[in-house]
């Protein structure tokens, strides 16, 4: 395969683990850390609130809830390719590698339902840029670092997906993270009062939404540990190679 966008693409361990960083990205949006301040992060990323906010153009509240999204995807696209470059750099090879990051994700899986009370506590800056459009990306990028206990453990996880691929793969993963956390803001400006009203069901089931992440988090780290995910690796790679590239 010539293109090596294509090659990224069609990588088969990039194929299994694309969807699930989908997902870690919405269940991240989901949680109780991001749901509840979605109308606070709008009203401050336009420099709107109360009526203003229901009132206005929908092009400003769309434009400052892009940059906002924007501004985290950078820091979390960069983490992302620093990630994967480091752990090639080091070089660690064998299945231990991945049976050590499928007990980190297991881990984290517990942290989001809610284990391990140290890790509940959120650590981010607390600074905040000017209210407004100017000010939408920096507190993008604000959101984006720190820890909380309903993004940090997804993030991680996605993280450990990531390891022994390239950075243009690592970083192209978290893009997609990012994709499932950031494209509900934008589609919640797009019809505010009606998104919110969706969005109440999620708020009323949140330990539902705790438990299905985590279990997620949890059912992946389970497979990397006992080396299932690295045979469906292998498994999508064959199948790949042998129905899709050779009829070709």
């Amino acid at each position: 395969m010539a293109n090596p966008f294509a090659e990224i693409i069609f990588d088969s361990s990039f194929l299994l683990a694309a969807p699930i960083a989908l997902l870690a990205g919405l269940v991240s949006f989901l949680s109780p850390c991001v749901l509840p301040l979605v109308p606070g992060y709008l009203g401050y990323v336009t420099g709107l609130s109360g009526t203003a906010l229901h009132e206005r153009a929908k092009s400003r509240m769309v434009l400052g809830a892009t940059l906002f999204v924007l501004g985290f995807s950078v820091i979390f696209v960069l983490i992302g390719a620093v990630f994967t470059y480091a752990t090639a750099w080091l070089r660690f090879e064998g299945a231990w590698v991945v049976q050590v990051l499928g007990i980190v994700v297991v881990f984290m899986g517990l942290i989001f339902m809610g284990a391990f009370g140290f890790f509940q506590r959120e650590r981010k800056i607390t600074r905040r840029p000017p209210d407004g459009l100017l000010g939408a990306p920096v507190l993008g990028a604000t959101f984006g670092i720190g820890w909380a206990p309903c993004m940090g453990p997804t993030l991680a996880a996605v993280l450990a997906l990531v390891y022994g691929t390239d950075p243009a793969r690592g970083a192209l993963l978290v893009f997609i993270y990012c994709l499932g956390l950031g494209v509900p803001f934008i589609l919640i400006s797009l019809g505010l009062q009606r998104g919110m009203r969706a969005l109440d069901f999620f708020k009323r089931h949140k330990a539902a939404v705790m438990r299905t992440g985590g279990g997620v988090l949890i059912g992946v780290g389970l497979l990397m540990v006992t080396g299932i995910w690295n045979r469906w690796v292998f498994a999508l790679q064959d199948w790949f190679a042998n129905e899709i590239v050779m009829p070709i």
